[in-house]
């Protein structure tokens, strides 16, 4: 088959590759740049534990190709840890209130936490509820998941706040 060249940024770093064109973003990622933090559950874009960043956009990397993503910023799980190591807010939060039990949905709820806090999405648990509904978790009932998102969301947009008060 025949490869075709991809230019993308991935987590802040130029990324420059051939790839086979029916190459899924969330295989590009795990297998190619060793981001195993975007996890591969359904491979039907129903769970959403491959939900990643396409240019500030929550996305289901499981059924976008590669190809389909060329010339974007992708961010992943592995991406949000601060350059000291400092963890995000949303991922903070979800330590705080324990939105994780087995932690294979954990990346994407995290991911499409970071994506609504930057969309109209009320950081009040019914509408976390609402806007994870295509984020699957069969481990933890979904309270500590929502009450770690409200918070997360709440935390990011003061941030936002302040940096743009500066």
């Amino acid at each position: 088959m025949a490869m075709i060249p991809i230019v993308l940024q991935v987590n802040g770093r130029n990324v420059e590759k051939a790839v086979e064109p029916a190459t899924l973003l969330v295989d590009f990622l795990r297998e190619d740049l060793g981001l195993t933090g975007t996890h591969q559950g359904c491979d039907t874009a129903q769970c959403g534990a491959c939900t990643v960043m396409v240019d500030g956009a929550a996305s289901k990397s499981c059924n976008l190709l590669v190809a389909q993503v060329n010339g974007t910023r992708i961010l992943t799980i592995e991406g949000l840890e601060s350059p000291d190591g400092t963890l995000h807010p949303m991922q903070q939060a979800f330590g705080r209130h324990h939105g994780l039990q087995c932690g294979y949905c954990t990346p994407g709820m995290v991911m499409r936490g970071v994506a609504m806090a930057g969309e109209d999405v009320s950081a009040e648990p019914e509408a976390v509820r609402c806007a994870l509904s295509g984020n699957l978790c069969r481990c933890t009932g979904y309270r500590g998941i929502v009450d770690a998102v409200c918070e997360g969301m709440q935390r990011m947009r003061t941030q936002s706040q302040v940096e743009v008060a500066r």
